[in-house]
């Protein structure tokens, strides 16, 4: 049979009563920084692919990832290599069924947050 009361039904989650937990935007980030370090190892095979094609190509490439905005661009791609790669390693130690308590899941979200924006710097820094 049909549902004939749909109407009445609350909707659940939805996103104006939902509050964010450190397990669910951790997880939506590790996604985000996954498919931008996707778009950051496009634009290194151009510049790559610019430099095999001439002086003229590679100019360009290469105009565009020093300028302003590519440094821009390639400063957030170190920020979300940093990050992806500490998600990764705590998803193989989740793995192997260590840190799946509630509350250890939740700090160690706060600490690959906090550990890669420190890495972050430091390479800004360093590099």
């Amino acid at each position: 049979m049909t549902d004939l009361n749909r109407g009445n039904r609350p909707l659940s989650p939805h996103l104006t009563i939902y509050r964010p937990q450190w397990t669910s935007m951790t997880s939506i980030f590790t996604r985000i920084t996954g498919n931008a370090l996707l778009v950051t190892s496009l634009l290194v095979v151009w510049w790559f692919a610019a430099a095999a094609a001439g002086p003229d190509a590679f100019a360009t490439a290469d105009g565009f990832l020093t300028s302003w905005f590519g440094d821009l661009v390639m400063f957030f791609s170190v920020a979300g290599l940093w990050y992806h790669s500490l998600a990764g390693l705590r998803h193989l130690i989740w793995d192997q069924g260590y840190l799946l308590e509630v509350d250890r899941v939740e700090t160690t979200g706060q600490a690959i947050v906090l550990i890669s924006v420190l890495l972050t710097i430091f390479t800004a820094i360093v590099l």
